[in-house]
């Protein structure tokens, strides 16, 4: 007769865990890719989307909010990717220096071998690497985007723009995504009970959070002759201003 051992417990749940946050994300993967609208990344790239083809639409010298919001994202991305790196190598040094620590701690409930030891810290260090490199990535391709926008007299077409800032928020999406396995890896060190609750919990979270019941925007785009008056309408306001200024200059000087 076989006889239970907690270390079984590290076979069945940890993997189960792992099995049911993949599952989640290729089945979100799926509705992505047949079903946008129904996701909140499908949602957010139709925003991302028409918000850059209106930025297209007005003067370089008016871009100065588009190019505020990417460069919230990039601190945002940089941000992260720096506490991902301290994060990996805080465990790359754990690793070389510890040798007791509270992986094996009697007080965890499952296997306090050796291998599993080295598998849970390699899992929490891929994690972060991941995290490090899509935040990298998500800085790298908002900065590109940030150039094409701010360049004066360009003839880019808008789809590239579009490519660029939908690729950014991607790698972002994914880095995200890389957190969420770590955070499941890392409570994977009180044991595999409190790593399979969590992948049961957050697997309950992201599909409240990742589902769209709004409906897409339909954006009317901006005609060019109404974006032309309006350019015509401030440069003319701008002129009659100056011929003001220049009056009253000239009104002090007789006086």
């Amino acid at each position: 007769m076989v006889t239970w051992k907690k270390d079984y417990l590290d076979v069945l749940l940890v993997p189960s865990g792992l099995l049911l946050m993949f599952g989640y994300h290729l089945v979100l993967l799926y509705r992505y890719l047949k079903c946008p609208q129904t996701t909140v990344i499908g949602y957010e790239n139709h925003n991302k989307k028409a918000w850059v083809e209106r930025m297209f639409q007005v003067d370089v010298k008016d871009r100065g909010p588009a190019i505020s919001v990417i460069s919230s994202n990039i601190t945002a991305a940089t941000a992260l990717s720096s506490i991902s790196l301290v994060l990996s190598s805080i465990i790359g040094a754990w690793i070389g220096s510890s040798t007791t620590n509270i992986f094996t701690s009697s007080y965890i409930y499952g296997s306090r071998q050796s291998a599993i030891v080295f598998i849970k810290y390699i899992s929490l260090l891929s994690c972060f690497l991941v995290a490090f490199a899509c935040f990298v990535q998500t800085a790298r391709y908002f900065v590109h985007a940030n150039f094409l926008i701010s360049m004066p007299n360009n003839d880019i077409p808008v789809n590239c723009v579009v490519k660029e800032v939908i690729k950014g928020g991607n790698f972002w999406l994914i880095g995200l995504r890389s957190l969420y396995f770590a955070t499941n890896l890392l409570l994977w060190i009180f044991g595999p009970i409190p790593m399979f609750l969590c992948s049961v919990i957050m697997v309950g979270v992201l599909l409240n959070l990742d589902r769209n019941t709004t409906p897409l925007h339909q954006y009317k785009p901006v005609e060019r002759h109404e974006l032309g008056s309006n350019n015509h309408h401030s440069k003319a306001a701008e002129a009659v201003k100056a011929v003001e200024q220049h009056l009253r200059a000239h009104e002090h000087c007789v006086l």
